[in-house]
């Protein structure tokens, strides 16, 4: 079999990274890039993204397939279905210290974007919106830094709206 047959290793690391985020106590948000094929509330859309909290206290029915994540959850208080193409996960990481993965992003025949023979620039890349690889930052506080250029911060959810919490004082 070759490389180019074998299933996408996606599916599988954003299981076992949701996993391990909820075995901490980690909040695992995944970061999409959005497009047709994706079912989002489209007025939480920023810059073609959106960043979804899927933890267990945030979501209802969850289940991350190899082709599709899908689950149930509220938005500004309104129940939403929502559907996300596995291909289209840029990056999920924990909200209380960054570590996750970012993945490149595939076309729809499943090839790296930027790797394609001959892209031409287009209004998306002169607009400053091409992405480039992302650094996470470890726990210690370290980044790995690119020779190139400084990689920018990971992305961060937009505030308000969300659930109000308590925390136990003793």
């Amino acid at each position: 079999m070759t490389v180019q047959g074998l299933p996408s290793t996606r599916p599988y690391l954003l299981r076992a990274l949701y996993e391990w985020c909820s075995d901490n106590g980690f909040t695992p948000y995944l970061v999409v890039r959005v497009d047709e094929s994706v079912q989002v509330p489209r007025e939480y859309v920023n810059n073609g993204e959106i960043v979804l909290n899927v933890s267990y206290d945030a979501t209802s029915g969850l289940h991350i397939s190899n082709d599709f994540i899908e689950f149930k959850a509220r938005f500004g208080g309104k129940p939403r279905d929502i559907l996300v193409p596995v291909r289209r996960v840029i990056a999920i990481y924990a909200r209380e210290n960054g570590q996750g993965m970012a993945f490149p992003l595939e076309d729809d025949d499943g090839a790296d974007v930027g790797k394609e023979p001959a892209m031409p620039e287009s209004a998306d890349t002169a607009g400053g919106n091409e992405r480039g690889p992302v650094q996470l930052q470890s726990v210690d506080g370290s980044v790995g830094q690119s020779p190139d250029k400084t990689p920018p911060p990971p992305p961060r959810p937009p505030s308000g709206g969300g659930r109000p919490s308590l925390k136990r004082v003793k």
